[in-house]
């Protein structure tokens, strides 16, 4: 089978530089049961994430962070594996203690990011983002990081440059940047230029990655790979705290841990890399002006996700749906105020044809798209195939 990639490094990459950076010592002596400073990742003769951080010497420091994330629980009531874990970077930030810990949690098969802060001298974790693609969290080389005075970022060695927003290089003292403005509820851009490494012996000029706003609440993480720029077009003009609601595209498929909802829990239609949007077509409402249907599609740790967004002709807000897993036949509710929808999409085949409940009128009638209203009580719709007949029901929100 051909190796996975993730983010321009092959999977057989990683386990090399995992096999390299275990058969080498701890990257800072410290006591038994503590977190180790700096982690022991290597890209060829390269420290990928070193100590860093006025503080990250100071042994103290380091007792009373490690104490600190002993003591945290994930959502799940998981605890940290304190040997595979690692501070990122330990400083002061705007005169305030921060500490950054790359958190192992085997129970989760998780990467967690932890932020730790002290207060009258005590050290807690403070913020909490859990890394949702199943692989290392250090294998990633741009991190978000919350402050007061706005966002930063913590990047590896391997980055040369990183761009804000703005398209601005940021400035940074030990790998953490300078605080930028980054807007509550709206993607914007970073990007990071990646030196010629073993891993990537070309480096990369570009490496993509959305930041969807500082109004990103954990333990949701606020970074998306964007590798071609493609996820950057297809939330033009969206909001992105509607979509993180537990209504919205990103947050409405709840985490399952065990037979149990983990409403706490990143939802299982977080988004992870490859959010991209396609036309699907036109509806008008009473007589008015058409609005553009388009479909939103993206990568999570759970698999692909779907949704539709309604855009007003009037350049009114946008409507999005909740999230639908990748199905022949997908639905969606779109919640358009005054006349709530229901889009039906599949691909379109000469054998396919879609069956509606009897007296349902279609706004929308064409091959691979149907809208209809939403139905008043439970429905259920079918897409017959050449060899199968897929079934869908819909059930409107009480």
């Amino acid at each position: 089978m051909a190796p996975v990639r993730r983010r321009g490094i092959t999977a057989t990459a990683l386990l090399t530089l995992l096999l390299t950076a275990t058969a080498c010592g701890p990257v800072a002596d410290r006591q038994p049961g503590e977190l180790r400073v700096g982690y022991d990742s290597l890209d060829g003769d390269l420290a990928v994430w070193p100590p860093r951080g006025t503080l990250a010497g100071d042994a103290a420091v380091r007792s009373a962070v490690t104490g600190a994330v002993r003591d945290w629980r994930s959502p799940a009531d998981d605890r940290v594996h304190l040997p595979t874990s690692g501070v990122l970077w330990s400083g002061e930030v705007g005169g305030t203690p921060l500490t950054l810990v790359a958190a192992d949690v085997p129970g989760e098969s998780a990467s967690w990011l932890l932020q730790v802060t002290a207060e009258d001298g005590r050290y807690a974790v403070t913020r909490a983002a859990e890394y949702t693609d199943p692989g290392y969290l250090v294998y990633s080389d741009v991190l978000p990081v919350h402050t007061s005075d706005g966002r930063r970022y913590l990047t590896s060695s391997r980055v040369q440059r990183l761009l804000g927003p703005d398209g601005r290089a940021l400035r940074n003292a030990d790998g953490l940047t300078e605080p930028v403005n980054v807007p509550a509820c709206r993607a914007v851009p970073v990007t990071a230029t990646l030196r010629a490494t073993k891993a990537l012996p070309r480096g990369r000029a570009a490496d993509r990655l959305l930041d969807l706003g500082t109004g990103t609440t954990d333990p949701r993480y606020p970074l998306v790979r964007d590798e071609s720029g493609s996820g950057k077009r297809a939330l033009t003009g969206l909001d992105t705290c509607v979509l993180a609601g537990e209504e919205g595209p990103f947050g409405s498929v709840p985490r399952r841990i065990g037979d149990r909802d983990a409403p706490l829990s990143v939802p299982s239609s977080w988004p992870m890399a490859k959010l991209t949007v396609r036309t699907l077509g036109e509806v008008a409402l009473g007589g008015g002006e058409p609005a553009e249907l388009e479909q939103l599609s993206w990568e999570t740790a759970d698999g692909t996700m779907t949704a539709v967004v309604y855009r007003p002709a009037d350049g009114g807000a946008p409507v999005v749906s909740p999230a639908d897993r990748s199905n022949p036949l997908q639905t969606y509710t779109l919640p358009v105020p005054g006349q709530p929808l229901a889009v039906l999409s599949w691909r379109s085949t000469a054998d396919s044809a879609l069956s509606t409940p009897p007296d349902t009128p279609r706004l929308v009638d064409r091959p691979g798209l149907a809208v209809v209203p939403m139905p008043t009580r439970s429905e259920t719709f079918s897409l017959a195939e050449a060899e199968k007949t897929h079934y869908r029901s819909l059930t409107p929100h009480r």
